[in-house]
């Protein structure tokens, strides 16, 4: 029996390992018992989702989602890591934190922080423009 197969007995609580997400779905139990399958799984969720937060990081500094792929690539990992549920819930707390506090500011400090994000990828456009030059899907206007 590992670790992570105790159960915590009566009121108390277990303090060996947190419980995933992974550890919540009933597939996973029977993964669990064959050592080979629960190492192979383990390792593929990983690589999923690293691969998955490499895209996101990538993503980054142009126009699009690359946070919110980040986001899910350690909603991926996880799923079969504690520390990834973690870091997960450390990032929605300090989201939630920045809403807050962009909430509670007047309209200029707001208009001031929209007006930032949009030199921020008017900035990003620039540069991908500068570097690659126009894209040919877009029309020739003039």
């Amino acid at each position: 029996m590992t670790k992570r197969d105790k159960q915590p007995t009566g009121g108390g609580s277990d303090t060996s390992e947190p419980e995933t997400l992974g550890d919540r779905l009933p597939y996973r139990a029977a993964l669990r018992r064959n050592r080979v399958l629960d190492l192979s799984y383990r390792v593929g969720v990983g690589v999923v989702g690293a691969a998955i937060i490499v895209i996101g990081v990538v993503l980054l500094p142009l126009p699009g989602p690359g946070w919110l792929i980040i986001f899910a690539g350690l909603f991926v990992l996880s799923t079969e890591f504690a520390w990834a549920e973690r870091l997960l819930e450390l990032a929605r707390d300090k989201v939630q934190a920045w809403t807050d506090w962009v909430k509670r500011q007047s309209i200029v400090v707001r208009a001031l922080i929209a007006l930032g994000c949009l030199l921020l990828v008017a900035a990003a456009v620039w540069a991908y423009v500068a570097w690659k030059g126009i894209p040919g899907w877009i029309p020739y206007i003039g």
